[in-house]
């Protein structure tokens, strides 16, 4: 019999306890705090109840947590002393069954990481979908982690063991994820597509208008009309444009989607996520026969990594009338312009202005994309509402000094161009990190024919400057340009830079913002206010309509343009049903 909430809400401390045994390994303390914040609203309430009590316990509860998870594939495996919760998971992991020789390595690195670390190696092997991790997977897992950091492996193994103890609460309540699991079913099959030269190697690359992206196309506008979408098309630059009516066909629509290009050897769920949550609440709108008094826009933006050609956002700024024709004459790396690529596919380049949407017909943008980042990871929150995507300036730059001979030159007369490089990234680093939500990167250098034996007499570099506001991007590049040249002047070099491009930062719509908030709140979550570093389509539409982003947590400290790239179908779930909140929310504003 599945527990209810009721019953958990309704118990004494001493038998709501014991109704929530196992959850986390020999610690019912854990619930017993947890009990505290009783009535729970939702399951996820509770979870991030149980969550907080470990975040607030201290290093030391930490660490004693940590110590009474078995190791995997150990001792207590073989002696079959595992709880009965480890030991459903390790055999459904094939644990119980390694070959004599994956059992031996195991062993290794049991050892070699207890070594390393003073406590056991900790994984959710049942994984981010539920159905178990193989024992490949788990041991590629295992060699990798050993390379971390102490303090960051001590808090990847609790995101483990809250991973863990979510599944365990999931099989007690009789929870599925349905919703979560039909987004991740549907990025692993959109990943089975991947250009050449990648696809071979098992990695993730899908480009502008290559096989594997018009595959991915088709795949997008196939589930779209199976899920119930009245109208799907492919437009002129490849968006894949899906149109769920209203009750009035004519009234105005919400417009909301993401990109479905990836970066080379990326991840599975960069802008996918923004497409497929949609599509899999309107499939329930179908399910159900309803109609809101609005209809919904969902649009696979063709591209937006700027991977094949130099331009970016050409999909999202096609909706907001700024495609340039003249990149219609960029080549890639095979020579093949974009125009003649744009032809190979089909696609009518006469047709790219109608692809403007007029802002009277919409009440506004939301795209809800993975975070890219670690904070809602290390916060152990599933997700967070956006209320700025950065502004950013990127420049790129040369120091120009004097190559010369590295044992007989005397360190007072030397004029080292990549010396005086190194100065200012360090200066980057501490002005940028003086101001809250400012952030500065020199992500190129380049010392052109350097010798190991001479003093570098060129350096190139990069200047990538991002904040939440254009005055405080704008006042971070005035300090870093100025103080590029003091450096210079002291050391007795040239230093040239050149802006390259210039972005606005994107702040939320107010209103926007408050329905994505109330949408989470609705969860039973709290909510997370924050800025978005990385650029998004939402900043595109952002010169158009009124936008707002919801992130979402990923795996793997939240790395991103990585084939570590990964969500669970929990943190799914809750996203589809924050944005299903988020579409009642209007409709009983509009009605």
């Amino acid at each position: 019999m599945a527990l209810t909430l009721q019953q958990i809400n309704a118990a004494s401390v001493a038998e709501a306890t014991a109704l929530l045994d196992g959850t986390y390994e020999h610690s019912p303390w854990i619930a017993q705090q947890a009990l505290a914040s009783r009535p729970f609203s939702s399951l996820a309430h509770l979870k991030r109840a149980l969550v907080q009590v470990v975040r607030d316990a201290g290093r030391d509860a930490q660490l004693q947590l940590i110590r009474a998870h078995p190791e995997l594939a150990g001792k207590a495996m073989v002696s079959k002393t595992l709880t009965a919760e480890s030991t459903n998971e390790q055999g459904k992991a094939g644990l119980t069954d390694c070959t004599p020789e994956e059992f031996a390595h195991i062993q290794r690195l049991n050892a070699d990481y207890n070594a390393r670390f003073g406590f056991p190696f900790i994984l959710a092997v049942r994984g981010p979908r539920g159905v178990g991790l193989d024992r490949h997977e788990i041991i590629a897992t295992f060699e990798r982690r050993l390379g971390h950091h102490p303090d960051f492996e001590q808090a990847e193994c609790l995101r483990n063991i809250h991973r863990i103890a979510e599944i365990r609460l999931n099989d007690k309540f009789g929870a599925a994820p349905a919703l979560g699991n039909l987004v991740w079913d549907w990025a692993e099959k959109l990943a089975e597509h991947s250009d050449p030269g990648y696809a071979e190697r098992g990695e993730l690359t899908v480009t502008y208008l290559t096989d594997a992206h018009r595959a991915c196309a088709q795949r997008l506008s196939h589930w779209m009309r199976e899920a119930g979408f009245d109208r799907v098309e492919i437009d002129a630059v490849g968006n894949v444009v899906g149109l769920y009516d209203g009750t009035d066909p004519n009234a105005k629509r919400l417009l909301t989607g993401s990109h479905y290009d990836t970066v080379r050897n990326g991840g599975k769920y960069d802008g996918r996520l923004g497409i497929l949550v949609p599509m899999a609440c309107v499939r329930e709108l179908k399910r159900a026969g309803r109609r809101l008094p609005f209809g919904i826009e969902v649009v696979g933006f063709a591209e937006e990594e700027g991977q094949r050609y130099k331009a970016a956002f050409l999909g999202s700024g096609a909706l907001t009338g700024d495609f340039d024709m003249a990149w219609l004459d960029q080549q890639d790396a095979d020579g093949t312009n974009m125009r003649a690529a744009m032809k190979h596919a089909g696609l009518c380049i006469d047709d790219i202005a109608k692809c403007r949407r007029d802002p009277a017909r919409y009440l506004g943008f939301v795209e809800v994309h993975i975070e890219q980042g670690p904070v809602l990871s290390e916060l152990d929150l599933p997700l967070g509402v956006v209320s700025s995507i950065n502004g950013s300036v990127r420049y790129l730059g040369e120091a120009v000094g004097m190559a010369s001979h590295a044992g007989t030159t005397p360190m007072d007369r030397r004029r080292d161009a990549a010396a005086a490089v190194a100065e200012l990234l360090l200066y980057v680093e501490r002005r940028a990190a003086s101001v809250p939500d400012v952030v500065g990167t020199v992500g190129q250098l380049d010392v052109p024919s350097g010798s190991i034996n001479v003093v570098p007499g060129r350096c190139r570099f990069s200047l990538d400057l991002r904040a939440t506001t254009d005055a405080a991007r704008d006042a971070l590049a005035t300090d870093v340009l100025a103080e590029a040249q003091h450096i210079a002047q002291r050391r007795g070099v040239a230093l040239r830079t050149e802006e390259t491009m210039r972005v606005a930062a994107a702040p939320s719509a107010p209103a926007w913002q408050r329905r994505w908030e109330a949408a989470v709140q609705l969860l039973g979550l709290p909510v997370l206010r924050m800025p978005s570093g990385a650029g998004h389509d939402a900043m595109k539409l952002h010169d158009l309509m009124p936008q707002a982003m919801l992130f979402m947590r990923g795996l793997n400290a939240g790395i991103s343009h990585n084939p570590l790239e990964s969500i669970s179908n929990d943190d799914t779930e809750l996203c589809v049903r924050a944005f299903q909140n988020l579409l009642e929310q209007l409709a009983l504003e509009l009605t």
